[in-house]
């Protein structure tokens, strides 16, 4: 047998081994029959709102509240870290205007249009008490560090965009807990730069309203630190009603 013969005979061989042994055809492979992975909407939500913790900013905003007329919110978060939410109807049932604003040593109340002493309503770090909170303010704060902690207990999933924003949206649903929830269910929208764009809550929906402008480097407070009462969130109660003017008694006829 020649050499030529001998290698021909050979490579047949090896052909039909491999050809019986059973092997998966190479052109389909499991990894091809998988559906691909879809991506995790609060891994989505929490890198966008990584970008928002790290701006610093003003903007202004429109809350809508169904029943009432819509109402300013400007929020300023400077580059020192001290913010700054003015409240346009955040205090006496909508009548009174609010700037609730946190400093190091801090949180302040400050009635302004017309603008009073800045009352501190809560040390540094520390949340208001309930009667004076418009809890606004921490959409754009401490429910940042909320959406970006992974051990609490949230339930995120695409939402339809708001109408006036075409930025990405998420349903955050608050996990059941034994404590009050860290934060209020909603659904927020953030542009690829990280700001707010909208948001709808149990307290009213949010639209950014006109561009956003550079940060302070510290927020400033509207008024002068003073000793007083704060501003509740409540209407104020009715004035008790006046009392009938009294009528004088008829004269007594004489005889």
């Amino acid at each position: 047998m020649t050499t030529g013969t001998a290698l021909a005979v050979l490579t047949g061989l090896l052909v039909t081994a491999c050809g019986s042994s059973g092997a998966t055809d190479p052109q389909v492979t499991p990894a091809e029959t998988e559906a691909p992975a879809q991506p995790d909407p609060r891994a989505l939500l929490a890198a966008r709102v990584a970008v928002a913790k790290d701006r610093r900013y003003m903007a202004a905003y429109t809350l809508t509240v169904p029943g009432k007329a819509p109402r300013s919110i400007v929020v300023s978060i400077a580059t020192d870290r001290t913010w700054r939410v003015d409240i346009q109807g955040g205090a006496l049932g909508g009548t009174a205007d609010v700037a609730i604003a946190s400093r190091p040593e801090g949180t302040y109340q400050c009635p302004i249009n017309p603008a009073g002493g800045c009352i501190r309503v809560a040390g540094g770090g520390k949340r208001l008490p309930a009667a004076i909170d418009p809890r606004i303010q921490y959409v754009f704060v401490t429910w940042l560090d909320v959406l970006l902690d992974r051990q609490v207990p949230l339930s995120v999933a695409p939402a339809d965009p708001l109408a006036g924003t075409s930025a990405p949206c998420f349903a955050v649903e608050p996990g059941v807990t034994a404590i009050a929830p860290p934060m209020d269910p909603g659904t927020f929208c953030y542009n690829d730069s990280g700001i707010l764009t909208a948001a709808k809550l149990p307290f009213g929906q949010l639209m950014l309203t006109g561009e956003v402008v550079a940060a302070q480097s510290t927020i400033s407070l509207p008024g002068p630190v003073v000793d007083g009462t704060p501003l509740s969130t409540s209407a104020p109660p009715p004035p008790p009603p006046s009392a009938p003017p009294s009528v004088p008694a008829s004269p007594t006829p004489t005889r």
